[in-house]
């Protein structure tokens, strides 16, 4: 037993010395903090999900923008908005106003011109979402991420570039029949004529003729798609307004990227 305790105590001493070679050392917060950083990275962002995120933001900001004028005094009670006299008639607006004769004449004809004009374009707005939704609906992959790092106003634009022309036809008829719903022939064609009898003393060389449903109708998309880029841009610039978890996670790539 006695020559056996040297023996023993050798033994011990090269294993223990073995452990101490052989084994790694492990830091294990290191380990858990490089495990909880790959479990907080965000999943790259999908196809399904950039389209999807971009629909969905493109919905909420042509809901908004014609939302808030469509509504009685969306146009008229905009110092934005507001749809004025044509360009010929604001020009000549405060010499007839000036003038007894003339604005005694027309003076009530143009307040009531103004004021059709903006019904009609505050109506004619409910056109307006289906024809969105449509080329919203139709949007794809590629389109999405194009707009989605395309920076500020590129949804916008998209949506201006596929429905122009259908908001446009679908936006006269609707404007016309506002129009008329007030008589508002009556009060323009008479403007109009008294104009056109007194250009010399206002200062024309030629008559004014211009045609006043199209020009309500350009006032009225114009109006539209700079208030869909507001809520646009919104979206892109606050994280507060993005109001979905998909929202959030397809602009926080575009904000990245």
């Amino acid at each position: 037993m006695q020559a056996f305790k040297p023996f023993a105590f050798a033994f011990t001493a090269v294993l223990f010395s073995g452990c101490n070679v052989t084994l790694p050392s492990v830091s294990m917060p290191t380990q858990i903090a490089d495990v909880n950083a790959k479990l907080a990275q965000p999943k790259p962002l999908s196809q399904d999900e950039a389209a999807q995120g971009l629909k969905e933001a493109l919905k909420k900001g042509a809901t908004a923008g014609t939302q808030g004028l469509m509504k009685a005094g969306g146009f008229a009670q905009n110092a934005i908005y507001k749809i004025l006299l044509p360009e010929e008639i604001r020009n000549l607006e405060q010499k007839i106003r000036n003038n007894v004769v003339l604005n005694a004449a027309i003076g009530k004809e143009l307040d009531k011109t103004i004021e059709a004009m903006n019904q009609g374009a505050e109506k004619a707005m409910g056109q307006a979402l289906p024809i969105f939704s449509n080329a919203i609906t139709q949007m794809s992959f590629v389109d999405a991420m194009k707009i989605l790092t395309g920076g500020p106003g590129a949804a916008t634009q998209y949506l201006k570039s596929n429905t122009n022309s259908q908001l446009s036809q679908a936006f006269q008829p609707e404007i016309k029949s506002a129009l008329e719903s007030v008589a508002i022939y009556n009060h323009w064609t008479p403007i109009i004529n008294t104009v056109n009898k007194n250009k010399k003393v206002l200062g024309l060389t030629a008559d004014v003729n211009p045609d006043l449903n199209m020009y309500v109708t350009e006032k009225a998309m114009s109006a539209l798609f700079q208030e869909i880029e507001i809520q646009e841009n919104a979206i892109r610039k606050d994280p507060m307004n993005r109001t979905s978890e998909l929202l959030q996670k397809v602009f926080k790539y575009a904000d990245q990227n």
